[in-house]
C-alpha cells in the first residue's frame, strides 16, 4: 500500500525447541537467531512471564478484531475508535483488511483464544460473503473498498467526499490471496471454499512485460479499473489476455524491498508471473547523478540472475549497509516475511537485510533520536488522521518517512551530485507504532518485548483492544484507535514467534516452496556491516 508508486558474517538460522506455556504459546524455530551485533546474544528462550504477557496481548488484540467485524457479513471494518464494547466502525474495508482478519482467526484458534468450532464459523462466514460480493470476474480480483456491513462496493471514497471509480489493487489482492493460502492449509473444514476463491485469482493481469524495455523482464502494475476513471489518465490493455480490456493505473511497483512483493511471490508460485520479474525490481536506483534525487548515493556491484542484470546497491547507516525500502519503515520490509520465510530461504540477502533493518530501527529510536522507544511504520497520527513513519535514512524517498510529529527530514545528499540539506537533524516528538515492534520480534524478541512492555506501562498506549495504533513519546499523545491491518500484523507476528511459525508453515507449502525458495536463494545483497 505504498505510493512507490560488507561483510556477510551475519545470520544463520538456529533452531530453538518449541516450549509449551501457560498461555498456550510456543516459540518459533526462527526466533533464536544469533546476531554478532549483539541484538540476540546466544539465542532466546521466552520465560513463563513472557508467554503470559504475549498471551494477554494476543487476546486483547483479537478482541479489537472481533469488535471491528460485522456480525452478519463477517467483514472487518478498516478501523474502530477506542471502544471495543461499543465500537464505531469505519464503514469501509479492503481485501487486505479481510485477509488480515482471516489469518488472525487462524492464530486465535491456534493460541486457544477461540475454539476450533468458532474459528470455522468465522472463516466460513467471511469466505461465503467474499464468494458473493461484486468483483472483477475475469481476473477473480476484488475491488479496493467495500462496505463491511453489506459487502457492497463503495463508489464514494472512504471519506465520503467524492465519487470514485472502483479500483482493483495488486498489493491488496496479494494480501487477500496470501490469507486464502494460509486458510486452505490450516483449516481443512473450509479448504474447498478458500481454494475456490483463490483459483479464480489471476495475477497475470498485473504483470507488464514491457515495463522495463530491453531488460528481459517486466514489473507489476499497481492495479486497474474496469471502466476509465474521469479524473485520471490510464493505460488501456489486458496483460492476461482474458476478458475485456481494463484501464491500468500508470504506476508500477519498481523497487524490491516493499510490501508489494507479496503479489509477485504468489503470481510466481502459481505460474502466472515469470520468475524473472523478481530481479526486474530495483534493490536501489542506480548510482549516477541522473538518480541523485533519492535519499543517498548507493554503493554496489552488478550481478546477473536468470539473465537479468541487477545492480546490487545498498545504503549506509551507522556502520551498516542495507537494501532500503521506499520509506525506511518496518511494514514494507517485514510484512512479506510473515508469510515467506525470507531470511532462512535467502540467507545471503534477506537473511542479512531483515535483522539489520530491525537493528537500524532500534539504534535510531534509542541512540540517534534518543526517543527511548523504537519501531516506526505508517499508522494513525496521534494528532489525527493517518501518516507515514519510518527511519528516513534507510528509505529511498527523498521527502522521507519521518520518525517524529515534526516530520523532521534527514538529507545527507548524493555524493558528487547533490549537497545535503539536513545531514545532522535534531529530532522532536518521536512517534512509535506498536505493530512495527511486533514485526521485529522475529529478529529481536527480547528488545521487542521490553519496548512494547514500556509502551504499555509507561506511555499507556494500551486499551481494551490491545495496543493503540501509535503514540508520541514526548507529548504522550496517543492515536486511540485500532486499525485492522495493524492489528492483523500483530496477530501474525505472534503466531509465527509463539506458535511454531504458524503463518509461514501454512503459506510456504507446495508451489511456494518449489518456485519461490530457489528463486530468492540465489541472490546476494551488498548488505552487511561496514
Amino acid at each position: 500500500m505504498t505510493a512507490n508508486i560488507s561483510r556477510r558474517t551475519l545470520l544463520a538460522a538456529t533452531g530453538t525447541a518449541a516450549l509449551a506455556g501457560s498461555a498456550g504459546l510456543t516459540t518459533s524455530s526462527y526466533a533464536g537467531t544469533p546476531d554478532p551485533a549483539a541484538l540476540l546474544r546466544g539465542g532466546w528462550r521466552p520465560s513463563r512471564q513472557d508467554r503470559a504477557l504475549v498471551g494477554r496481548w494476543a487476546r486483547d488484540t483479537w478482541r479489537s478484531l472481533v469488535a471491528m467485524t460485522d456480525e452478519k457479513t463477517g467483514l472487518p471494518a478498516d478501523n474502530i475508535g477506542e471502544s471495543v464494547t461499543n465500537p464505531v466502525r469505519s464503514g469501509y474495508t479492503s481485501p487486505t483488511n479481510i485477509g488480515g482478519y482471516l489469518w488472525s482467526t487462524i492464530v486465535a484458534r491456534e493460541l486457544g483464544i477461540i475454539s476450533p468450532a468458532e474459528s470455522i464459523r468465522r472463516l466460513r462466514q467471511t469466505l461465503t460473503t467474499m464468494s458473493r460480493v461484486d468483483h472483477h470476474e475475469p481476473s477473480g480480483m476484488y475491488f479496493n473498498w467495500y462496505d463491511e456491513s453489506t459487502g457492497e462496493v463503495l463508489r464514494v471514497d472512504p471519506d465520503g467526499t467524492k465519487a470514485i471509480t472502483p479500483f482493483v489493487s495488486s498489493v491488496d489482492n496479494g494480501w487477500f490471496a496470501a490469507a486464502l493460502m494460509v486458510v486452505r492449509t490450516a483449516e481443512p473444514a473450509v479448504r474447498r471454499l478458500a481454494g475456490q476463491l483463490l483459483a479464480k485469482m489471476n495475477f497475470a493481469y498485473y504483470y507488464n512485460p514491457n515495463a522495463r524495455p530491453g531488460l528481459g523482464a517486466g514489473l507489476m502494475r499497481g492495479g486497474f479499473f474496469e471502466t476509465p476513471p474521469p479524473d485520471e489518465a490510464t493505460d488501456k490493455g489486458n496483460h492476461a489476455g482474458t476478458g475485456p480490456d481494463v484501464y491500468y493505473r500508470k504506476f508500477h511497483y519498481d523497487t524490491c524491498n516493499t510490501e508489494a512483493r507479496i503479489a509477485p511471490y504468489i503470481g510466481i508460485a502459481r505460474g502466472q508471473v515469470p520468475p524473472q520479474q523478481y530481479f526486474a525490481t530495483y534493490r536501489t536506483f542506480p548510482d549516477t547523478c541522473d538518480w541523485s534525487w533519492v535519499e543517498q548515493k548507493p554503493v554496489g556491484v552488478h550481478r546477473t540472475y536468470l539473465g537479468i542484470d541487477v545492480f546490487e546497491g545498498s545504503y549506509s547507516y551507522r556502520g551498516m549497509r542495507l537494501v532500503p525500502s521506499w520509506g525506511g519503515d518496518m511494514f514494507e520490509s517485514l510484512m512479506p516475511d510473515l508469510f515467506v520465510p525470507e531470511s532462512s530461504w535467502a540467507p545471503r540477502s534477506w537473511g542479512i537485510n531483515h535483522p539489520l533493518t530491525v537493528r537500524a530501527h532500534i539504534e535510531h529510536g534509542m541512540d540517534e533520536a534518543k526517543y527511548g522507544y523504537w519501531g516506526f511504520s505508517p499508522a494513525s497520527n496521534p494528532k489525527g488522521g493517518y501518516s507515514v513513519y519510518g527511519v528516513d535514512a534507510i528509505g529511498m524517498d527523498p521527502g522521507g518517512y519521518p520518525s517524529d510529529l515534526e516530520a523532521t527530514n534527514f538529507d545527507a545528499g548524493f555524493d558528487g551530485c547533490r549537497e545535503g540539506t539536513n545531514p545532522n537533524p535534531t529530532y522532536g516528538d518521536g512517534v512509535v507504532t506498536p505493530h512495527a515492534a511486533f514485526l521485529a520480534m522475529q529478529y529481536a524478541p527480547r528488545q521487542a518485548l521490553d519496548n512494547l512492555s514500556r509502551i504499555e506501562s509507561t506511555l499507556h498506549a494500551y486499551g481494551g483492544g490491545g495496543f493503540f495504533d501509535s503514540v508520541a513519546v514526548k507529548s504522550g499523545l496517543i492515536a486511540r484507535r485500532y486499525l485492522s491491518l495493524d492489528q492483523a500484523m500483530v496477530m501474525g507476528a505472534i503466531g509465527n514467534v509463539f506458535a511454531g511459525d504458524l503463518i509461514r508453515r501454512n503459506f510456504a507449502v507446495g508451489d511456494v516452496v518449489r518456485r519461490v525458495r530457489p528463486l530468492i536463494a540465489m541472490e546476494q545483497f551488498t548488505a552487511g556491516l561496514d
